[in-house]
């Protein structure tokens, strides 16, 4: 499946906000937002028009961004949510946190979502006793996710895990750092999901 590869830093330039997309390098004075906070490319410094449209359309790139999505499986999420009750904002987000290879960043075991959807696919995790490879499986209320025994001494792994406190564990989340085990206590509520994005102007661009 094709896959952006090239420069992240490049993405939160273009958004204009940290995306937190290369790890502990966005908490240092070396991130891109910092050193050039204005969008790459030749007219980058230039004053930015503004329309409706523009600002949808980048918040929409964002979320994409944000998660690590194409196009097309984006725009599957906001169907599936459009067709399910309540808020289809809501719904999007909560879809998207719901990702196996997000719980698993949330839950502290990658530093970001690239490095956790990695890591998925190459069959570290367990969900339910049983291992699932699938980064955009869907997690449960009362799934427990758990890392497989022999990939418990990976040195990247045991550090994310050490650093996770600075990042924090949502409440709909539950971490056992000795047993490298995160139970989903709860689907995750729109309050619950700190990622800045406003779902209603993603809403208002695909209902065009």
């Amino acid at each position: 499946m094709a896959r952006y590869r090239e420069a992240v830093c490049r993405l939160c330039r273009r958004e204009g906000i940290e995306l937190y997309l290369k790890g502990d390098r966005c908490f240092t004075d070396k991130c891109a937002i910092k050193r050039r906070g204005y969008p790459p490319g030749q007219h980058g410094q230039r004053r930015p028009k503004h329309s409706d449209y523009g600002g949808q359309l980048r918040e929409k790139q964002k979320a994409k961004r944000i998660y690590g999505l194409l196009e097309r499986q984006f725009r599957n999420y906001f169907e599936k949510a459009d067709k399910m009750k309540g808020k289809t904002g809501d719904n999007l987000l909560i879809l998207l946190e719901r990702r196996l290879d997000n719980v698993v960043y949330k839950l502290g075991f990658a530093q970001t979502r690239r490095e956790s959807r990695q890591l998925v696919r190459h069959g570290h995790f367990l969900v339910g006793g049983r291992k699932v490879n699938i980064p955009s499986f869907l997690v449960s209320s009362g799934d427990v996710v758990e890392l497989r025994e022999k990939s418990r001494k990976i040195p990247t792994l045991n550090e994310s895990l050490e650093a996770v406190v600075r990042k924090g564990i949502p409440p709909w989340l539950e971490l056992d750092r000795e047993s490298y085990r995160g139970s989903i206590k709860t689907l995750p509520a729109r309050a619950d999901i700190r990622e800045p994005i406003q779902e209603q102007l993603i809403v208002e661009l695909y209902s065009k």
